[in-house]
């Protein structure tokens, strides 16, 4: 049978789906008739003690119901001894036919042929990497007997973990990145098809529902008792109603489309995305990003602590990291979309906003000592389709820091742009992304790597890496984050370092030609990582301490290493985690307005640096 209609079976009868709706007296019957089976979604039972979620949904005419339970006579352990190298698991036969069925597509060979995977589990490791490895897999969270991530952090000494325990669709990519690199595919096709189930369900924050395709920040399995003998299993996700200021997650859904298309990629099990429930998934997503609005930017709008800085620091509007990570979300699903009648459209609509955000990003966002001098010379108040500063941005909101740090030979992507405000932080990520998925030119690309090394010190000190610089301060601190004792300056989010960040760094230093630069980020982090028990983040602007509430064996700190590590190891794998330049995106002008009298968009401009 295809691996494209096969029905995605689990090993026990958990996160099934069933069509239906409930009568008066609690019986339950088909509401119409199933209209395809190739649909690839189970369907059992639906018990009557269990609370169904209803969620509307363009393929069903009505509602989808999501038990998501499983049945066990005893108290389930969440975190499971996960022990998947191919040598403890090729005698397993559930495995066996995970790989034989498709599970992981077959990408991987596990015969002793000098494969792949013999070549990455042959080679030696680090007493470091030998730690992490152990502390991934107890990290790693099963549900009905099945794995389905890892939680956020496993430290045995936090008394209060808050919802460090819930496994993160955010925090759980690099950790499936490793296992992927390692060539274990099970536990993220696990992760991706349940996250799927969780997506768009009716939350509410004082009764208002948050939009169609919305994806969880994260999930966790919650055990409720039935009887005396047995339990039921349900998974619990958060879409930001129990958040800390009840934000709900703009990334989430972008980090589960790059991570889709990655573990395609990596396993070779392109039957995977070609699903019906899963290419819907994706349209849901995209159909919410790229709704209309009041907005006149092609660049995505969204609210302060709606991505990995998750409190209020003055990243509201259009920030730089969300941005990179829409650009290379839209790729990704113009890679992975079936071609047909339905989708002619939406693909026609992400080309023209590829297009936009692409120029929009490059021309507007990027800042060296050439755009310095020419914001430094702005005229404002310019009224004309034919302005220079077009963003009525003032010169006086240059910072004093700026004009000599900045190097001769580098520059950067600002942080966010606003009318009449350029934030001219540095934030880590959003650079590096932008590398990664090639929102930025090559010329700019390599200008940030140039910059990152110049000012080595300040980006990252004895610690990879600053997730912003510089931090607020004082008075700039008390206003823009509300005095929050959490980031206080140079801690957590407000310039503190972030170990997870060494992953993404790497791949974008491989693609860049550029691997010195990262062996030089993780042997410095390796030694202290492991002695210092892998924290979630580090203060001081060095980067010196251990964060003051950093959480110990933090899981995408331990995964960002092993995936850096692998990386390093086999090069090669990087490709498949990066995009190229896509030079007909150039081709595509959304704005060649000439007959209204407007000048054509500077795409001559953009080509000629591309080319440089």
């Amino acid at each position: 049978m295809n691996n494209a209609i096969k029905i995605y079976r689990m090993k026990m009868c958990c996160s099934r789906i069933l069509i239906q709706t409930r009568t008066v007296l609690g019986s339950t019957k088909f509401p119409f008739p199933i209209p395809n089976r190739n649909l690839h979604i189970p369907v059992s039972r639906f018990n009557k003690t269990q609370k169904p979620y209803f969620v509307s949904s363009p393929i069903w005419p009505k509602s989808r119901v999501f038990p998501a339970t499983c049945y066990s006579k005893q108290q389930p352990n969440y975190v499971a001894d996960y022990s998947t190298t191919v040598e403890s698991r090729i005698n397993d036969k559930n495995f066996e036919n995970v790989y034989i069925q498709g599970g992981v597509g077959g990408g991987v060979d596990i015969q002793g042929d000098g494969s792949e995977n013999e070549k990455i589990l042959s080679r030696s490791e680090t007493v470091a990497e030998k730690e992490a490895w152990r502390l991934l897999r107890e990290a790693v969270v099963t549900y009905c007997g099945n794995p389905v991530g890892t939680l956020a952090a496993n430290d045995p000494g936090d008394k209060l973990p808050l919802n460090y325990d819930q496994v993160f669709i955010r925090d759980f990519v690099p950790s499936a990145l490793a296992f992927l690199l390692k060539g274990e595919g099970e536990i993220v096709r696990n992760f991706l098809l349940h996250t799927l189930q969780l997506q768009s369900w009716e939350k509410t924050v004082d009764c208002y529902s948050p939009g169609q395709g919305l994806m969880p920040a994260s999930f966790k399995i919650r055990t409720v008792p039935l009887d005396d003998t047995k339990v039921e299993e349900v998974l619990d996700p958060d879409f930001g109603e129990s958040a800390i200021g009840r934000v709900a997650p703009v990334d989430s859904g972008l980090w589960w489309i790059i991570l889709l298309r990655a573990y395609s990629k990596i396993t070779g099990d392109f039957a995977m995305q070609e699903r019906v429930d899963v290419q819907t998934g994706i349209k849901l997503i995209l159909n919410l990003c790229l709704s209309d609005g009041f907005d006149m930017f092609p660049s995505l709008l969204v609210t302060d602590g709606s991505c990995m800085i998750d409190r209020r620091m003055g990243i509201h509007g259009h920030p730089l990291e969300i941005q990179s990570l829409f650009y290379s979300a839209l790729r990704c699903a113009r890679e992975m979309l079936a071609f047909d009648e339905g989708s002619k459209n939406l693909v026609r609509t992400i080309n023209n906003r590829l297009s936009a955000l692409s120029f929009h990003i490059r021309e507007y966002y990027w800042i060296d000592m050439k755009k310095i001098n020419e914001i430094y010379r702005y005229k404002t108040e310019e009224y004309s389709t034919e302005a220079t500063n077009k963003f009525n941005i003032y010169p006086e909101q240059i910072p004093h820091w700026l004009m000599d740090w900045i190097p001769e030979e580098g520059g950067y992507m600002i942080g966010n742009l606003q009318p009449a405000h350029m934030d001219f932080r540095f934030f880590t990520l959003g650079n590096i992304w932008s590398i990664v998925s090639s929102l930025s030119t090559p010329k700019q690309n390599n200008s940030i790597l140039n910059l990152i090394e110049s000012k080595w010190d300040d980006l990252v000190g004895q610690m990879p890496l600053k997730i912003v610089y510089p931090a607020l301060e004082l008075e700039e601190w008390r206003i823009i984050t509300g005095s929050d004792p959490k980031n206080t300056p140079w801690s957590y989010h407000n310039g503190g370092s972030w170990p997870t960040l060494l992953w993404q760094f790497t791949l974008a230093c491989i693609k860049m030609g550029r691997i010195e630069l990262a062996r030089k980020a993780v042997d410095l982090a390796e030694n202290r990582l492991h002695a210092d028990h892998w924290p979630e983040y580090y203060d001081t602007k060095s980067g010196r301490f251990i964060g003051k509430q950093s959480r110990l064996y933090q899981t995408w700190t331990i995964a960002g290493f092993l995936t850096s590590k692998m990386l390093l190891e086999n090069p090669e794998k990087a490709s498949l985690l990066f995009w190229e330049e896509d030079y007909d995106l150039l081709e595509i002008c959304v704005c060649a307005l000439s007959k209204t009298g407007r000048k054509l968009c500077a795409r001559g401009a953009a080509k000629s640096q591309i080319l440089v």
